[in-house]
């Protein structure tokens, strides 16, 4: 569940889908260009279950990151509502959406995105120091664990650069889980890995949607459809196809 929003307002436009964690209903996204508009997302409908592990996958250009970015709070729809647990996104302002974020959505960037200049431990503290999720007495004691845990954490002294890129990309999934936030959501996450580095890390996904987190992944890699829950495919800003994998109950 999403942990407590003190600080941020609760917002009920409209009627969230039930037993949904992520919550999509008609999602415009329009960006001006030098030659006029381009609508990114076209009327985009979308629910995602808590512990869901779901692939939203298309070609270059046909609005996955614009999806992603709608649901982390990122960027904001030009029109349709955007909710997590029950919050409407559209209703909170930057500093509000930046706190919800780093609580609650986990972020993992197709370039990993560490800081060079700290260390991997420092590096998956830094979530911590910002929403202050965790006294700081703690926040050594559960970098360790989540290195450990991405199964890093002997690297925990180690600059960024000194990693190969797969023990990078688990640290920036650590880094994610910082906060324990109950949305993961990975752009390209095995873009610029070997086979077999990128098996462990959607493996690594799966166990953590077994163990109750939401976990959504972007790629233009059809062949995830064998290892996620369900695969969404956009085509052109719309969802073309839905589709859950034979024996799975979400």
């Amino acid at each position: 569940m999403l942990q407590s929003q003190a600080a941020i307002p609760q917002a009920n436009a409209g009627a969230t889908v039930p037993g949904s964690i992520i919550d999509l209903q008609n999602v415009v996204k329009d960006y001006a260009t030098a030659s006029g508009s381009f609508t990114a997302l076209n009327d985009v409908s979308l629910a995602v279950n808590e512990g869901e592990y779901l692939a939203i996958v298309g070609k270059s250009g046909s609005g996955k990151s614009t999806l992603i970015n709608m649901i982390t709070g990122i960027d904001r729809p030009t029109s349709g509502f955007v909710r997590a647990g029950g919050i409407t996104l559209n209703s909170l302002n930057e500093n509000e959406l930046s706190l919800w974020r780093g609580r609650n959505a986990g972020v993992v960037f197709q370039f990993f995105q560490l800081l060079p200049t700290l260390t991997i431990e420092e590096n998956v503290m830094l979530p911590m120091d910002f929403c202050d999720t965790y006294p700081s007495g703690q926040r050594h004691r559960h970098a360790l664990e989540l290195l450990e845990r991405v199964g890093i954490a002997e690297q925990a002294g180690k600059l960024p650069a000194a990693l190969s890129g797969g023990q990078q990309q688990r640290a920036a999934i650590a880094r994610a889980l910082a906060n324990d936030p109950p949305i993961l959501v990975a752009d390209e996450p095995t873009g610029n890995l070997d086979s077999q580095t990128a098996d462990a890390i959607l493996g690594l996904f799966s166990d953590l949607s077994a163990a109750g987190t939401t976990v959504l992944i972007v790629t233009h890699e059809r062949d995830v459809a064998r290892i996620v829950d369900r695969t969404i495919t956009l085509v052109d800003g719309k969802i073309e196809s839905d589709v859950t994998r034979a024996g799975d109950s979400g």
